[in-house]
């Protein structure tokens, strides 16, 4: 017996000596084929020649692990840039790989951080965001240093500092790009975060549905069990007084428990029209910052930093003529680089200051393109013979609501500002007012006729 015993532990023991350990196998498994940088390399290439628009600069930090089943298998950094690679590069990744290898592969993206928190809005599938969105891209000067500031403060102490957070401007300076910018840095710090972001205008028509079908209960679950509550132009919430009262009472309890609040508007809580003076009250607890339009300085800077973006080169003279012909806002900004690097790409020619005119129009109606606000002001104010501080006031006499309607009727036919944006220049009216103004005028013209000649006569006063 002790003879086998010795036996049977020689043999055990020999086993164990040959038998790798789980460690040793798992070094000696085959690797995973690792797909070829230097064909990845051309496949971004061409990526970017063939759609230059879609280029950004985070490109570079795609990494490709493998090649699987004629499927290249790529890394990216962020949610964000998950769901900008998912829905806009799949098929021209795909195209140039194929061009690339000659081989019937195919592309996909994926993200090794995905968060288990995340941003939502109608239903319980993560909100998609902007990659480019983040504070790193967003250009800072003196129109918008203090939003911008505050709301690094609030991504890094959520409902410790300026809460609410109210931040407030006209269409296309960078209000939703630091909402969502606050959004991914909070998930970057707390994978776990749940932030409810939305238009005022989608939680008014959750609100009409929940109150329609009797389901208030899961409705009043929903935003006030979140770690931060981002809504968007909520001036909308003017003269609606049953979601003003919901809302009331979703932001005391969400203040209560010390959750974020960030609200953006087209103008100050103040200067909203019809909103109860509770919450005008409660907007006003945290910081009310502005942005205002970029100086000269500051458009220069968001051009270069948008050309980067997109991997194009811009000489300093076509910078230099954009920021100056384009002053409105960082949208048009971008549009008119698009513009640009469209008209090179049709006439296959470099970028030039001879270029950058014919794209941006520079043969446009130069009366349109001379007239102001301030001009419109002027020339009604003198016609009607009534002050600017009247036409920006509350006052609704006829003698004072009919030249306001004229200035926004002219303002909305010669300038190329957004409904939201005329309605600032008097008294922070909503874009609703100002359609309606622009659409009396015009039917009293058509019906009128000394309402049309005295149209002419100041039409005629401003181009002239």
């Amino acid at each position: 017996m002790g003879h086998l015993t010795s036996g049977f532990a020689e043999d055990i023991a020999m086993l164990t000596t040959h038998l790798p350990s789980p460690r040793e196998a798992s070094l000696r498994r085959a690797p995973e084929p690792v797909f070829d940088p230097s064909l990845w390399q051309q496949i971004l290439q061409t990526v970017r020649t063939q759609h230059p628009s879609l280029n950004r600069l985070w490109f570079d930090q795609l990494v490709p692990r493998q090649l699987t089943n004629g499927v290249i298998q790529v890394t990216v950094a962020t949610p964000a840039q998950l769901n900008f690679c998912q829905g806009q590069c799949q098929q021209p990744f795909t195209s140039a790989a194929q061009q690339v290898t000659g081989r019937l592969v195919a592309v996909s993206f994926h993200c090794e951080n995905l968060n288990r928190g995340g941003i939502f809005n109608e239903g319980d599938q993560p909100l998609p965001l902007n990659p480019d969105y983040t504070f790193d891209q967003f250009v800072t000067g003196p129109c918008n240093r203090l939003p911008h500031a505050a709301s690094v403060a609030v991504a890094e102490h959520l409902g410790k500092n300026y809460n609410p957070l109210f931040i407030h401007g006209g269409v296309g300076l960078g209000k939703t790009h630091l909402l969502q910018a606050v959004c991914q840095k909070v998930l970057e710090r707390q994978h776990d975060a749940r932030i409810l972001y939305l238009s005022c205008d989608s939680f008014i028509n959750q609100f009409i549905l929940a109150v329609e079908n009797g389901d208030m209960h899961q409705f009043r679950y929903r935003y006030r069990h979140v770690d931060m509550l981002v809504i968007d132009d909520i001036h909308f919430l003017a003269g609606r007084d049953r979601t003003q009262e919901e809302f009331f009472h979703t932001f005391n309890t969400l203040y209560q428990q010390q959750k974020q609040i960030i609200l953006s508007a087209d103008c100050p809580p103040s200067e909203i029209p019809e909103l109860e003076e509770r919450l005008v009250s409660r907007f006003n607890w945290g910081l009310v910052a502005r942005i205002e339009k970029p100086c000269y300085e500051t458009r220069v800077a968001i051009l270069q930093k948008k050309a980067r973006m997109r991997g194009l080169s811009l000489p300093d003279e076509v910078i230099c003529y954009v920021a100056a012909k384009v002053e409105s806002n960082t949208r048009e900004l971008e549009g008119a680089i698009t513009k640009i690097q469209g008209m090179s790409l049709l006439q296959n020619g470099p970028i030039d200051l001879e270029l950058a005119k014919a794209a941006l129009g520079e043969s446009g109606t130069p009366e349109q393109q001379r007239i102001t606000v301030q001009q419109i002001l002027d020339a009604v104010t003198k016609y009607y013979n009534v002050r600017v501080s009247d036409l920006q006031s509350k006052k609704r006499h006829k003698s004072i609501a009919f030249p306001r309607q004229v200035c926004m009727f002219l303002a909305r036919r010669h300038t190329r500002y957004s409904l939201e944006e005329i309605g600032g220049y008097f008294g922070g009216r909503d874009h609703t007012t100002v359609l309606h103004a622009v659409r009396t005028v015009e039917q009293d013209c058509t019906q009128q006729r000394d309402i049309a000649d005295q149209l002419n006569q100041i039409e005629g006063q401003l181009i002239a």
